[in-house]
């Protein structure tokens, strides 16, 4: 049985934001059969890309089996843990080809899945942007491996 090594950025910037990052994990503990390795601090953000509420932001760290949840696996359960959460804005597109964010009670993106890229309508591995947005980088920084900073220097590389 093969084991991978799952990072999760979590957000939420609307009702009890630390109960909705807290209700997402007991949810993907129960999804992914087993607890979290390492959660990171929370961080409070503003919105980027749009105007609404302060964000908590923080970033999970799973161990699970690759053979029972591959990465689309992997997708499902964090979409369907959104969508009984309440997320219910489907992603939207403007003009430019720029996607259009909204304030939610939960946002669940997979950042690494093992040192996997996945470059799929569906899902992009390892998530774009993650450069570009403390909001994940604080975060992930406090729970990266140091074989996940082996298998993706360019995103760990100190300026």
């Amino acid at each position: 049985m093969g084991f991978v090594n799952v990072y999760f950025s979590l957000g939420s910037n609307l009702g009890d934001r630390k109960g909705n990052i807290s209700g997402a994990l007991r949810r993907m503990d129960e999804a992914l059969g087993t607890g979290y390795s390492a959660l990171s601090s929370l961080i409070e953000t503003e919105p980027m890309g749009f105007t609404g509420g302060k964000f908590l932001n923080a970033a999970v760290l799973y161990r699970i089996v690759r053979e029972t949840h591959p990465p689309l696996e992997v997708l499902r359960i964090v979409k369907e843990i959104e969508r009984e959460m309440g997320r219910t804005d489907a992603p939207e597109i403007d003009l430019s080809g720029n996607r259009i964010y909204h304030s939610r009670p939960i946002d669940i993106d997979i950042l690494f899945y093992g040192p996997e890229t996945v470059d799929i309508p569906e899902l992009v591995i390892p998530h774009k942007g993650i450069l570009e947005r403390p909001f994940v980088m604080v975060p992930l920084l406090e729970v990266a491996r140091p074989s996940l900073k082996r298998s993706f220097p360019e995103y760990f590389k100190r300026k």
